[in-house]
């Protein structure tokens, strides 16, 4: 059985894939180019292309394919039949908070990195895009706790940790000293801002 709070974060997890995609055809037609640089993803980036999809494919349909056949949530010690409500609480508002997370320019090309962004959000973390997508996946395991549930978030957070070391490559060679102050300010993850030293 999936909770009420469960089929919530199934159908936010849902929406926000489907916003998505149509922000990302939106962008693409805006600016006459793909705003979807995993095509052209190598070597790590790569990989951190396939863990994202299949981070967000775990989440989405794991619970779904634990509902269906009951012998896989049988064997999950995880699996709570959604008899705990405040955890379900709990994941519907992570869920929430997370989905509201977006961008439109999907991966990481060096001659695609535009102006540096450090305005809103990105005075507090410098991925938010990312932050919110993990809290998306982790509300998903908190309002339906299960393997894949749990392995979802921890296999998107592994993805995020690639995909942020190239795109820290990319932004220092392309914004050089610009990057490197905004960096020196800004946390990776979240976090107040702090005094740079230059």
């Amino acid at each position: 059985m999936i909770s009420g709070f469960g089929w919530a974060v199934l159908v936010l997890i849902f929406g926000y894939l489907a916003l998505f995609l149509w922000g990302i055809a939106i962008a693409a037609d805006a600016s006459g180019r793909s705003v979807w640089l995993f095509g052209r993803a190598s070597g790590r980036d790569r990989w951190a292309a396939f863990g994202f999809r299949a981070a967000f494919v775990v989440a989405l349909f794991g619970p779904l394919f634990w509902l269906a056949w009951p012998i896989l949530h049988k064997a999950d010690p995880l699996w709570t039949e959604g008899e705990v409500a405040a955890l379900g609480a709990v994941g519907v508002f992570l869920a929430g908070v997370g989905a509201m997370g977006t961008s439109w320019r999907v991966g990481v090309a060096s001659d695609a990195t535009g102006d540096l962004v450090s305005g809103g959000l990105y005075r507090f973390s410098r991925n938010p895009t990312f932050l919110g997508q993990f809290a998306l996946l982790a509300g998903v395991g908190f309002a339906i706790p299960s393997l894949p549930t749990i392995l979802a978030p921890l296999l998107f957070l592994g993805s995020a940790s690639l995909q942020i070391r190239s795109e820290e490559a990319v932004l220092r060679q392309s914004l050089g000293a610009e990057y490197e102050r905004y960096a020196a300010s800004v946390p990776r993850w979240i976090g107040l801002r702090r005094r740079s030293g230059k």
